[in-house]
């Protein structure tokens, strides 16, 4: 069965995202490329929230962006997209949306042939998947910032998770890789 993987950056004190939104505090370097580069060709399918997939569902780098960005969103347009949405159903770019039973329509494409399934975003989808136990692995890249407030990684979480430290690398850039399963 295909995995889900929660793969995101976070800040050292749990942020994803500043007070209003922002994700400036995020840096690409070429050690970053190669880590979500590798990342890329492991999955094949990518889950958004709404919020989150209008931002960067369908996102273009502008040509002064850099080749690893060009090079991995060209890459992010080939995966299959799903977006789940109680008040959309019709999104530029055609994602599959999905506005109902939740924990049914991910137990089905988990079952579906393919290669593992990229959790993408954002936060309530998120809080809605561990609440289900349908998280199988989180890639965490905790960022050597602290930003003080915004948006917590996690918000809501019903009951504790117990997970399994698979890896832990330091870059030079400073960030902390970290991978653990969750076995539910």
């Amino acid at each position: 069965m295909r995995k889900i993987i929660l793969n995101l950056a976070v800040s050292l004190d749990g942020f994803i995202e500043g007070p209003n939104g922002e994700i400036d505090w995020l840096t690409f370097t070429e050690e970053t490329g190669i880590v979500l580069n590798n990342f890329i060709k492991d999955i094949d399918t990518v889950l958004y929230g709404r919020i989150t997939y209008d931002s960067w569902g369908t996102y273009k780098p502008s040509q002064e962006s850099s080749d690893f960005e060009k090079n991995f969103y060209s890459e992010m347009d080939k995966k299959l997209k799903y977006v789940f949405s109680k008040s959309k159903s019709i999104f530029e770019g055609n994602p599959i949306v999905i506005n109902s039973d939740i924990e049914k329509q991910i137990n089905n494409i988990k079952k579906e042939q393919g290669k593992n399934i990229w959790l993408y975003g954002g936060a309530n989808l998120i809080t809605s998947l561990l609440n289900l136990n349908l998280i199988d692995e989180f890639r965490l890249a905790i960022c050597p910032i602290i930003l003080g407030e915004g948006k917590p990684l996690f918000k809501n979480i019903k009951d504790r998770k117990k997970l399994k430290l698979i890896s832990a690398k330091g870059h030079e850039s400073g960030i902390v890789e970290l991978i653990y399963n969750y076995n539910h």
